[in-house]
């Protein structure tokens, strides 16, 4: 598989993945509390419609007017006075978050009702009690008493979940409470009653059977059956129809209002009603955002009392409830987003509030549809996971960090600009999975790629050098070592012929099998090839100072190999190939070798050279194993024999030669004899006795039946016999030819 299709896949699992993490509950939740809730961090407080107010009922209103610190105690003709005060002010509605389901004193509870009735625009909350009858869960409205209840414009419940769940949503219409309106609905509602002839006529242009439902008298419905009941039935309207919101608005947006105040009650109101019964909070700030002013500063607006801030409630919808300031003591308090580490959180009348004003600007906090859902997520994860596969560990780590921090300013931009709720939990996961799952899928693969690079190089160079290159490939073209060596060289003789007679496929063949005969001894004897050119072979035994041991693994893997050509070429038909072997020690330089962009891994230096040489030198003298003296020293339990000193061609120094005959363990007698006949003949030989010389090579023929190095010796002493070396030769053979 290509490694372009390999990144489209990983794309799309970490797509499918973040799709099907977001079907789990609590990674909705984690997406509510935590993606949500940045959201609103980015974006912080922002500034409430002026339209609401909150009247607060806390502790230090209690104190200045003398009350029980709580709340649920303070006498009704407290609240009579409040509704007197709003209402004289020009408040336009008028919402109680206090429950009236018990009597308290007769005159107190008249006092309020005649003040709820004679303002004409109270609402009142009525809480909610869950029963359980025959294994149903059944949940009935605790009716607010009487005469305050029939007093009031309408009754809706309200009811938030508690501590610790965090507070995100509330219902426009209570669906387990026989589908009644909420009391930020029914506040809003009561708001917009300037407009509903506009509504009407709206509804009349995009379904005139449905308006026919409405009643022309909105005031006159309301106070026959109550504003309650007025709005259900709006709503069963555009419940039977989905499409009559959008209708509406398009006709909005056509014939338009010359109000801009009208237009966006109008707007706000069809979306109210044509939306969806759950909708996510727009929470504007910290407790106290929405304008808050204590109970007893309310009772003495227009008095110009000292120290009071100027309230204008002209046309404004006043929420009154339980709200305090310090520590979330009440019970009516709730934690969101914006709750305070040191305990603070928001009122449920604040709650409230919030929602009447949302639904008075038309901006609830709106998450994206499912369709848009799914294929978001997809598509980003796949384009995360994608670049993140794409690039190298660096690139994938920028990118995963670029794009998790692009895709999180654009989706905090639409919910600034929108209040457009665009997932975050699951895309900044998609980002992480992305570059932790590029990152290990790039690791898997490099480190294939290494082991099989590692395995090619072996092929090539020495193990060590491989461990070396992988480690600090930086400095390939200057990595090298100078060390002791001891260094074998072979060539297979007659190869230039052979390779004439035989086709490139035939040769190649027969010389893999040669070299794979020939490796095998210098492996066992801890040797390294580390050149081929050819038929030849160079292999290395390298020490950190001269060591005698080096030389012996040497010389045994020279033996070896003589012993691996001799049974390979018994092996073949027609033809042999002979091998040359030699074995020189000393310093050189192990490294890389080259210039600009091409290097080879190899060894250079004067041992080198002169193994080469001394391998040339084996032709001349007819034998097939030399050994310089450096290679020899200290060897024991090989035969061996000195072949004199040579001036080899290019030297300057003459080198000292022995011819590696086998393992001293392994040799008979005769072999021994004719070594030291042959050392006495070369004794003789450097002291320019030729006859005495001759004697002993002519005897050491005899002994061996064939002995080429005193063949070479005897043509040697005839031609010095007839052309004498100088008076100040010291026995060394000058050699002209390679």
């Amino acid at each position: 598989m290509s490694h372009l299709k390999k990144t489209a896949l990983f794309g799309a699992l970490i797509g499918l993945l973040g799709l099907g993490l977001s079907f789990f509950p609590a990674v909705q939740d984690l997406e509510e509390d935590l993606g949500l809730g940045l959201l609103f961090k980015l974006r912080g407080a922002m500034k409430p419609p002026a339209e609401v107010l909150v009247v607060s009922m806390d502790r230090e209103s209690s104190e200045r007017l003398n009350l029980s610190p709580n709340p649920d105690r303070w006498p009704r003709s407290v609240h009579a006075e409040l509704v007197k005060k709003l209402a004289q002010l020009g408040a336009q509605v008028i919402v109680f978050d206090v429950y009236f389901i018990e009597p308290r004193s007769a005159a107190d509870d008249a006092s309020l009702a005649e003040a709820i009735h004679a303002a004409r625009n109270v609402v009142l909350a009525e809480p909610l009690r869950r029963e359980e009858v025959d294994q149903n869960v059944i949940v009935r409205s605790l009716k607010t008493i009487e005469p305050i209840s029939q007093a009031a414009l309408a009754t809706a419940p309200f009811v938030l979940p508690r501590f610790p769940i965090r507070v995100s949503q509330y219902w426009t219409f209570q669906s387990s409470a026989g589908d009644w309106p909420t009391f930020p609905v029914v506040a809003f509602q009561l708001y917009a009653l300037p407009v509903y002839e506009q509504f009407a006529a709206l509804l009349a242009k995009a379904d005139p059977a449905q308006a026919a439902k409405l009643p022309k008298d909105a005031g006159a419905e309301i106070k026959a059956r109550g504003a309650a009941r007025f709005i259900r039935d709006i709503r069963e309207i555009f419940e039977g129809d989905p499409k009559l919101a959008g209708k509406m608005i398009a006709e909005l947006e056509r014939f338009g209002v010359h109000d801009p105040t009208g237009h966006r009650l109008l707007q706000s109101l069809i979306r109210m009603y044509g939306g969806e019964n759950r909708r996510y909070l727009n929470f504007y700030g910290p407790p106290r955002t929405v304008r808050t002013v204590p109970y007893y500063q309310a009772l003495r607006l227009g008095e110009n009392a000292a120290g009071d801030a100027p309230v204008d409630l002209k046309g404004k919808t006043v929420f009154v409830g339980f709200s305090e300031i310090l520590l979330a003591e009440r019970q009516d308090s709730f934690h969101t987003v914006f709750s305070q580490a040191n305990g603070v959180f928001i009122s449920g009348v604040e709650v409230g509030a919030t929602a009447f004003a949302n639904l008075l600007e038309d901006s609830p906090v709106k998450p994206l549809g499912a369709p848009v859902y799914i294929l978001l997520i997809l598509a980003w994860g796949f384009v995360v996971a994608f670049i993140c596969r794409a690039t190298g560990t660096i690139g994938a780590a920028v990118s995963a960090v670029f794009l998790d921090g692009l895709y999180l300013g654009l989706v905090e931009y639409q919910f600034v600009a929108q209040t457009a709720w665009y997932p975050v939990v699951i895309p900044m996961f998609q980002g992480v999975s992305g570059f932790a799952g590029a990152t290990l899928l790039n690791y898997f693969e490099v480190n294939k790629e290494r082991q099989n690079i590692r395995s090619a190089l072996g092929y090539y160079v020495p193990s060590d050098v491989v461990n070396q290159l992988a480690q600090n490939i930086v400095d390939i073209r200057r990595g090298g070592q100078t060390v002791y060596g001891a260094c074998l060289f072979a060539d297979a003789a007659g190869y230039t012929s052979l390779s004439e007679k035989m086709g490139a496929q035939e040769l190649s063949d027969l010389m893999h099998r040669y070299f794979e005969t020939t490796f095998e001894p210098i492996k066992q004897n801890d040797g390294v090839v580390v050149e081929l050119k050819g038929d030849s072979i160079l292999a290395l035994w390298k020490a950190p100072r001269p060591d005698a041991r080096i030389g012996s693994q040497a010389c045994a893997a020279a033996l070896g190999l003589a012993q691996a050509v001799a049974r390979f070429n018994r092996t073949l038909v027609g033809l042999t190939l002979p091998t040359r072997i030699a074995v020189h020690a000393g310093e050189i330089f192990l490294g890389n070798i080259g210039a600009g962009d091409h290097y080879e891994y190899g060894i250079t230096g004067d041992t080198v050279n002169t193994a080469s040489r001394l391998d040339g030198l084996n032709k001349f003298l007819g034998t097939e194993i030399l050994v310089s003296a450096e290679a020899a020293s200290g060897l024991d339990g090989f035969l061996k024999r000195e072949a004199g000193a040579f001036l080899l061609k290019g030297k300057a120094q003459p080198v000292v030669v022995y011819e590696l005959l086998g393992v001293a363990a392994e040799t008979d007698d005769t072999q021994n004899n004719a070594c030291l006949i042959f050392t006495k003949g070369l004794g003789a030989f450097r002291q320019r006795a030729w006859s005495d010389a001759e004697t002993s090579f002519n005897r050491c023929v005899e002994i061996l039946g064939e002995d080429r190095l005193s063949s070479f010796y005897l043509k040697l002493c005839e031609e010095y016999r007839r052309h004498p070396p100088e008076d100040s030769w010291s026995g060394v053979i000058v050699m002209d030819e390679k």
